[in-house]
């Protein structure tokens, strides 16, 4: 049965995958308008199994939302249930097929280990958040297991502390609940082998987005990532 439902899954999300890149381009004049991106993340997730969602009140526009990571699903899920632009490492550019999905749906891409290109990359994201897009920071930097968090890391918060002027700050709560552990891609393992366990799963994988009240405006980074990670911890009942 794992076999079969792994064939399945992958046959219905190759569907999604060409029929969105199809329409995108047959769309290529109005295709913004559209919105394939979020479109192809929603149903892709749908064809993985995931079931989302959605608590409280997202704000749509001039906002960064901070979550935590657990797994490449949290894309999936987050994207299709909002028009977030995400922040990425910038080696996920490189990945065949991935980056130029990435690329396709905004994503912005930093390099976390230079910090001559740090200056650049904060007025980069200052510059999208002021052209009203949603983007999403996963500060933590890696995935974790679910069942804590890594500490949040403060220089991602250089572009809103202190805050460009109208633009808010969201927490957001990722939660996958027991199935956190069985789902997470963390250490060194391959996203194959990990894609592989998804797509074998039984049954839907319910995934809970809370969106939280938004963070008071701060010019301390270490301040404002210590809240927002305290608010998201809270919210998943973590230490």
């Amino acid at each position: 049965m794992k076999r079969y439902r792994t064939i399945g899954r992958t046959a219905v999300a190759l569907f999604v995958l060409f029929f969105c890149l199809t329409g995108y381009v047959l769309t290529w004049p109005v295709r913004k308008r559209i919105g394939w991106p979020r479109f192809f993340l929603q149903w892709f997730g749908e064809a993985m199994g995931l079931e989302v969602r959605v608590e409280g009140r997202p704000l749509g526009r001039d906002v960064l939302y901070v979550a935590n990571h657990v797994s490449w699903l949290d894309i999936l899920a987050l994207g299709g249930a909002t028009p977030t632009w995400f922040i990425s490492k910038d080696d996920v550019g490189g990945w065949p097929l991935v980056g130029m999905l990435a690329r396709i749906g905004g994503t912005i891409f930093i390099d976390r280990n230079s910090r001559r290109a740090a200056h650049g990359q904060v007025d980069q994201l200052g510059q999208a958040l002021l052209g009203h897009y949603p983007i999403t920071l996963f500060p933590e930097g890696t995935t974790g297991d679910g069942r804590s968090l890594f500490p949040f890391r403060p220089a991602l918060f250089a572009s809103v502390a202190p805050p460009p002027p109208g633009i808010s700050v969201q927490p957001v709560a990722i939660d996958y609940d027991a199935a956190a552990s069985e789902i997470c891609w963390t250490g060194d393992e391959d996203l194959g082998p990990n894609a592989r366990k998804v797509l074998g799963r039984p049954g839907r994988l319910r995934c809970t987005i809370r969106f939280l009240p938004p963070l008071e405006p701060s010019d301390d980074r270490k301040a404002l990532a210590a809240r927002a990670q305290s608010a998201i911890a809270a919210a998943l009942r973590l230490p």
